[in-house]
C-alpha cells in the first residue's frame, strides 16, 4: 500500500482514463479477414447454444442431472464470449481502438467472473460423471436437483469471490501511462503492465488467484476421469461405455479451456510477452467448439434437436 499512496500523494492515482487496444493486428486486410471469421463464430456460439438450451428446456428426457448442468454451460458460454467479442467486432472496424478506465474493469471483471464459474461448472460436471459411473446406486441423491442447484450457485459465487480479489487488485494500482494495451481486450496480465509502480508483489498475488484456480480445477478434473476410466475397465458393459464417450467430450472441452488458461495466469505476468494469440482459444475457440463436441458426440441430444425441428416444421 506505500507505492499506492505514494502514487495519490503525487497525484499519479489513475490519471489513466482510458486505454488503446492494439488488437490482433494492425493489417487491414486481416482485420477484415479476423473480423468475417470471429462474427461466424460468435454467431455459432449464440445459435448452437442456444439451440441447446432451448433442447434441453423442452425435450423432458433430457432432464438428467447432466443435461441440467450442460443447459447452464451453454448459458455461461454465451456470457462468456459475449464479454469480449461484441467489442472486439467493433474495434476490427476501427481505425482507433479505445476503452475507458471504467470500461476495461468492467471487462476484466466480468471476463474472470464468468470465466471461472465456467471453471467450476466444468468441475461439477466431471464429479456428476464420476457419481454417475463409480457411484451408481448412490447418484439419485449425490447429484439430486436441489443438489445441482446449490452447486451451480455454488460455482457462481466462486466466480464472484474470485473475479472480486483479481479486481481489487487491479484497481488499487495507480496506472499514469502508458496507457497501450498489447490485446483485443482488458485482462489482468496486459493491464497491470501499464501500472507505473513495483507489481512483483500484486502478480504473484494474481497469479497464485487465478494460476491456483485453474491448476486445482484441472487436478480435480483429471482426478475424477482417471477413477472413471479404472472403474470403466473392471465393470465394462453398454451403459458404462456410453457414460466413457460422455466424458470423451467432457475431456476435449477441459483441455481446450483450462490449458491455456493454466499457461497464462499461472506464472509472473511481467516477465513474458502478450499471449494475446493464445487468449483466442479459451475466449473465442472453446465457447465454439462446446456446441459442437457436446451435440455431435451425443445422440440424445441430435435426437431430441431433429425432433424440434420436425415440431417446428410442423407448424
Amino acid at each position: 500500500m506505500g507505492a499506492w499512496a505514494e502514487a495519490m500523494a503525487l497525484g499519479n492515482f489513475s490519471q489513466v482514463t482510458e486505454f488503446i487496444l492494439l488488437g490482433l493486428s494492425d493489417n487491414r486486410e486481416r482485420q477484415i479477414l479476423f473480423f468475417t471469421i470471429f462474427l461466424l463464430a460468435y454467431a455459432m456460439v449464440l445459435l448452437g447454444n442456444l439451440l441447446i438450451i432451448v433442447t434441453v428446456r423442452t425435450d423432458p428426457k433430457l432432464s438428467s442431472p447432466m443435461y441440467f448442468l450442460l443447459c447452464n454451460l451453454s448459458f455461461i458460454d454465451i456470457c462468456y464470449t459475449s464479454v469480449t467479442s461484441p467489442r472486439m467486432l467493433v474495434d476490427l472496424l476501427s481505425q482507433r481502438k479505445t476503452i475507458s478506465f471504467g470500461d476495461c474493469v468492467a471487462q476484466l471483471f466480468f471476463l474472470h467472473f464468468v470465466g471461472a464459474s465456467e471453471m467450476f461448472l466444468l468441475t461439477v460436471m466431471a464429479y456428476d460423471r464420476y457419481a454417475a459411473i463409480c457411484k451408481p446406486l448412490h447418484y439419485t441423491v449425490l447429484m439430486s436437483r436441489q443438489v445441482c442447484w446449490v452447486l451451480v450457485a455454488a460455482c457462481w459465487a466462486g466466480g464472484f469471490l474470485h473475479s472480486l480479489v483479481q479486481t481489487l487488485l487491479t484497481i488499487q494500482l495507480p496506472f499514469c501511462g502508458p496507457n497501450t494495451i498489447d490485446s483485443y481486450f482488458c485482462d489482468v496480465p496486459p493491464v497491470i503492465r501499464l501500472a507505473c509502480t513495483d507489481i512483483y508483489v500484486t502478480e504473484w498475488l494474481m497469479a497464485s488467484n487465478s494460476g491456483l484456480i485453474s491448476l486445482v480445477c484441472f487436478l480435480v478434473l483429471v482426478t475424477s476421469y482417471t477413477f472413471i476410466l479404472v472403474t470403466v475397465r473392471v465393470r465394462f458393459t453398454k451403459g458404462h461405455w456410453k457414460a466413457l464417450s460422455t466424458c470423451g467430450s467432457h475431456v476435449m472441452v477441459v483441455t481446450i479451456f483450462f490449458v491455456p488458461c493454466i499457461f497464462i495466469y499461472l506464472r509472473p505476468f511481467s516477465t513474458f510477452p502478450s499471449d494475446k494469440h493464445i487468449c483466442v482459444v479459451y475466449t473465442v475457440l472453446s465457447p465454439v467448439m462446446n456446441p459442437l463436441i457436446y451435440t455431435l458426440r451425443n445422440n440424445e441430444v441430435k435426437a431430441s434437436m431433429w425432433k424440434l425441428w420436425k415440431h417446428q416444421r410442423v407448424f
